[in-house]
């Protein structure tokens, strides 16, 4: 498994990366939010091969709590944190990139995940903080 940090800056060049995004149901542009998150990484040198969106707010009972991450852990359902992992363990990713609002994941967060997924992970705000 890669280091994702070099010091402080982030690098994902050479890396094989899942792209992670969550996203309220209010927002109705995600698809494109993904795609412009997915070219961002790879124009570092990057190379994607995973997305996985969970939305929250969906539902009805979702909708009372948008504003609120599914677990303050992973930001994701258990289910979509397995699906993850399912994902990067196929892929043999280097590193999951998380597209959030907000743009940066909490220590406590990127610890629990990286656990979780078996890969190092970061938000897209660092790796773009990276450059």
């Amino acid at each position: 498994m890669r280091n994702p940090y070099e010091g402080p800056a982030l690098v994902v060049a050479g890396a094989d990366v899942v792209v992670v995004g969550y996203f309220s149901a209010r927002q109705k542009d995600f698809a494109s939010l993904m795609d412009v998150a997915v070219a961002d990484v790879t124009a570092l040198g990057a190379r994607v091969v995973g997305r996985i969106v969970q939305r929250r707010g969906v539902s009805g009972g979702g909708v009372r709590k948008m504003g609120l991450p599914y677990s303050s852990r992973t930001l994701m359902s258990y289910g979509k944190v397995r699906e993850t992992a399912e994902v990067c363990a196929r892929a043999r990713a280097d590193v999951a990139v998380f597209l959030t609002v907000p743009s940066v994941l909490t220590e406590r967060q990127r610890k629990v995940l990286t656990e979780l997924l078996g890969c190092p992970v970061v938000s897209l705000g660092e790796v773009l903080a990276g450059r």
